[in-house]
């Protein structure tokens, strides 16, 4: 009995995945802690501790497993430390809406019982997407495990707020802020969305003050916040408005008395060139009024709705508000005329709310002088971005950065360690015990108490925690000079979206100068967005997003891993198709069969080795290390897609397509030990290249492939490094592979049973020696009888050329003359049409002297290769038409 007896006939993910990933669990394969070899370290994105998998995860987390896993078989001391986000208003939102299912508003119970709720929920839900990445396959230390709100993580935060403060870079100020009327906190500029959206141009008019009819007309595409102007501008260069300037106009419906002042800024193309001055609502307003000091009239609550000082639609939705106020105008004869009128319009990242610009007390962070560092470690590739096209785009932002608004309006988070005295003056500190110790030392405050000091409400802004991710995962910052921070940082690799280029990559880079002086990774893997086949970004809300633990029962993880991985080149788009994901499982199929195969036959050790089994185990060897190279040069540029096709096509196309053929023995006899054994390294070792693609496959396979105990594990094998290769060999089978299938085609074209032997007859050109390297394997695939050089032209022989060889197979009568000059011919165009595409490029000056000297080379051999062969085309017409006539 075969081995392959043993071998189930199908290859079952679900029984191998879990097995495998519990067994390297057990072993202790993922844990990583510091000794004396080199580390490679990833710190993983923290998901958002609200999340569940989605497809943009599994091309993140898929891309980083294969990173780590591939460093690991290197030899490195890999360490992929994974982690949660807390999510402050994805999180508070979720808490919020489960408090008001059960009938309890926020509002109604103190900071401390909305806490212990939001742990309750983040320890029942928070732990959902790092189960699912395991199903995935990420090989990452759990042990290590972090949450941003960890004791030690959240300390961490409080820390460097308390440094930035005291060191003038952190400061509290009234400015106008992004805020998200839905989840009602103030948001950075980053956390801002532009969309194009279909809006309307309201032209009103407001009545100049003192005359019976004379009017000035603006634009706007908010009529509501009429209610809040207190000026209208001019621009200073404009004549039609300059008689205005110094009087004072009506505005609509509230009858108040404004200034018509003059200022640059103002378009006068745009609208009507006269603009309404609404200081609390618009970021360009604000600070027009607070440079020419106009009244401020803030006509929001947080909520959204008019407040008191609107005087009118007091407690209505603001958008409710524009349907009323603008039939109210038209009544009053305020409302001249309505235009469509497409503009941007920002929405809360977060809620999609839309945001209102407002003016709100909050903490800010200085960040000019952070980013000036942070953006010469980029520029100068000291942190080098994959693909380079993204070094413009950081470039742009950091030079444009504006101070981070960095306090939330939320309970869910680190609060922000400042104390208010009776006095109204700030005390920064880890507690209120500190703050009272400074205030008592600082200020002369003899009647102050511990409990008069109040702390700040708000909480810090989520990416306030994660720009310290890789310092305070291995607790740099209160213990810098701790084992761990100084062993894996700075890691190695981040990978992550071009969406968050800003938002996290730039202030982590900020943060690791601030405070180890050092940069905090290597490489930047920028990953595209997951499309579907439309084009469309993936998304909930369009339900065209594919449930990945779905996927990965359906075809496998290692199958989904390689659907995911075909089509991602870094920084590119993925349009992703499931059909990817079959062909992964096919992929597995493929090398499931190769194993039985390999295993069913049998060995005899008493057996010499044959010529065809020689040569074929000595070319897989070339082939393997050929593609090694490849394969190397493709993971030094991230070029990871590329990486896994190469692998692939040595799989599928060398070694099960030709390499397999090449060596099986004949029907029902045994293979000889040497080639056995060479095939059964082979397969090992192309199981360890695929490992870091597919696993739980590889795995498998490798325990079936040898006798292994718990610790000889394929995931802690030794990645095979190429060696130095004969070249010449590769070459002479390529010609000899065009051959091999120009013969089977030959073969089918003219009803030639495989089983019935021919004769293969030789014509070298050009000088060219005969090579009979692998006549033994042409003879065993193509069943030749016998293979014969000659110099001459064979007749009633059908034939073919491969570059400029000319092969015959002798036919006898069976010959078709004619068909044989019309396929001369049409090969003679063809060629000719080649050697004319590369002349052409030849003699292109520009593509000479510019284009690196080996793709020269490479064109200039193709331009002899074709020139030879159109010779020996012509040459063999000249003598058919001769048979024929």
């Amino acid at each position: 009995m075969t081995e392959s007896m043993n071998i189930p006939s199908k290859y079952n993910p679900a029984q191998t995945e879990d097995k495998w990933y519990d067994h390297w669990m057990k072993q202790g394969f993922f844990r990583s802690t510091p000794d004396e070899r080199e580390p490679y370290t990833i710190a993983i994105p923290p998901p958002n501790v609200t999340g569940v998998l989605h497809m943009g995860h599994m091309l993140n987390n898929t891309l980083q497993d294969v990173l780590i896993r591939r460093a690991r078989m290197q030899g490195y001391n890999a360490l992929w430390l994974p982690g949660t986000d807390h999510a402050s208003i994805a999180t508070e939102a979720k808490v919020v809406a489960k408090l008001k299912e059960e009938g309890i508003e926020k509002s109604e119970i103190t900071r401390d019982d909305f806490m212990k709720h939001a742990w309750e929920w983040k320890e029942k839900h928070g732990g959902i997407i790092l189960e699912q990445l395991k199903k995935l396959g990420a090989s990452c230390d759990w042990e290590r495990t972090r949450f941003t709100m960890d004791e030690a993580l959240y300390e961490s935060v409080i820390d460097v707020f308390i440094d930035l403060y005291s060191k003038g870079l952190i400061y509290r100020g009234v400015r106008m802020v992004n805020w998200d009327p839905k989840a009602l906190t103030a948001l950075s500029d980053e956390e801002v969305i532009h969309k194009e959206v279909q809006s309307k141009l309201y032209y009103l008019r407001y009545k100049v003050e003192g005359t019976e009819d004379n009017w000035v007309t603006i634009a706007t595409t908010r009529p509501e916040t009429i209610l809040g102007d207190t000026a209208v501008c001019v621009n200073p260069d404009d004549d039609r408005f300059k008689h205005l300037v110094g009087k004072t106009v009506i505005v609509p419906l509230v009858n108040r008395a404004v200034p018509v002042i003059q200022d640059e800024y103002v378009d006068m193309e745009f609208g009507t060139g006269c603009l309404k001055i609404t200081p609390a609502h618009d970021e360009n307003d604000y600070k027009i009024g607070y440079k020419h000091k106009l009244d401020t009239i803030d006509i929001f609550n947080n909520d959204g709705t008019l407040n008191e000082n609107a005087q009118l639609y007091v407690g209505e939705d603001r958008f409710d508000v524009r349907d009323k106020i603008v039939k109210d105008l038209k009544e009053a004869g305020n409302l001249v005329k309505i235009e469509n009128y497409v503009n941007k319009v920002g929405f809360s990242e977060r809620t999609d709310e839309v945001i209102e610009p407002k003016l709100s007390m909050q903490w800010f962070l200085k960040m000019e002088n952070l980013a000036k560092p942070a953006l010469d470690v980029v520029m100068d590739d000291i942190v080098k971005f994959h693909p380079a096209k993204f070094k413009n785009t950081y470039r742009h932002w950091m030079e444009n950065v504006r101070d981070w608004c960095i306090s939330r309006q939320l309970w869910w988070g680190q609060r922000i360690p400042a104390y208010y005295l009776p006095n109204r003056e700030i005390v920064v500190a880890k507690s209120k015990e500190e703050a009272y110790k400074i205030a008592m030392k600082k200020f002369d405050l003899p009647g102050l108490k511990v409990d008069d000091l109040k702390q700040d409400e708000d909480v810090l802004d989520t990416w306030f925690s994660s720009w310290l991710w890789p310092i305070s995962v291995f607790d740099g910052i209160r213990y810098p000079d701790n084992e761990d921070i100084k062993y894996y940082y700075p890691t190695n690799d981040l990978v992550t979206a071009p969406e968050i280029l800003f938002f996290w990559v730039a202030r982590m880079i900020m943060a690791g100068q601030e405070y180890r002086k050092d940069i905090p990774f290597k490489n930047v893997y920028l990953t595209g967005i997951v499309r579907d086949k439309q084009g469309r970004k993936m998304s909930k809300s369009l339900g065209n997003s594919p449930d990945p633990i779905e996927l990965m029962k359906k075809h496998g993880a290692d199958g989904v891993r390689v659907g995911m991985l075909l089509t991602s080149p870094a920084g590119n788009d993925l349009p992703f198709d499931e059909v990817l994901c079959e062909q992964g499982r096919n992929f597995s199929n493929k090398i499931w069969n190769a194993l039985r195969l390999v295993k069913g036959w049998e060995i005899d050790n008493n057996i010499e080795q044959p010529g065809y089994a020689k040569i074929s185990v000595k070319w897989f060897e070339a082939r393997m290390n050929s593609v090694l190279e490849t394969i190397q040069d493709h993971f030094s540029k991230y070029r990871i897609s590329d990486a896994l096709m190469s692998v692939y096509k040595l799989i599928w196309d060398d070694f099960c397509s030709w390499y397999l053929e090449m060596i099986k023995p004949p029907y029902q006899k045994p293979i000889d030990k040497a080639t056995f054994d060479s095939t059964i390294i082979f397969f090992e070792e192309l199981m360890k290249i695929l490992h870091p693609f597919m696993p739980f496959i590889t795995e498998e396979i490798w325990h079936l492939l040898g006798d292994r105990d718990d610790k000889d594990c394929i995931i802690v094998a030794t990645m095979p490094e190429n060696k130095a290769f004969d070249k010449a060999l590769l070459e002479s089978f390529n010609v000899e592979e065009q051959a091999i299938i120009a013969i089977r085609n030959l073969r089918k074209n003219k009803g030639i049973p495989n089983k019935e032997p021919i004769e293969l007859f030789v014509k070298k050109n050009n000088d060219q020696k005969a090579n009979h390297t692998f006549d033994d394997v042409i003879s065993k695939l193509c069943n030749i009888s016998e293979i014969k050089y000659t110099d001459e032209k064979i007749e009633g022989a059908a034939s073919f050329i491969v570059k400029s060889t000319e092969f015959y197979v002798p036919l006898g009568d069976n010959v078709d003359i004619e068909a044989e000059i019309a396929k001369l011919e049409e090969e003679l165009k063809y060629t000719q049409g080649f050697l004319n595409s590369v002349s052409k490029k030849l003699s292109n000056e520009r593509f000479v002297n510019n284009a690196p000297a080996a793709v020269v080379d490479k064109e200039k051999k193709k331009q002899a290769d074709a020139e030879s062969r159109i010779k020996v085309i012509e040459e063999q017409l000249v003598g058919m038409k001769k048979v024929h006539k």
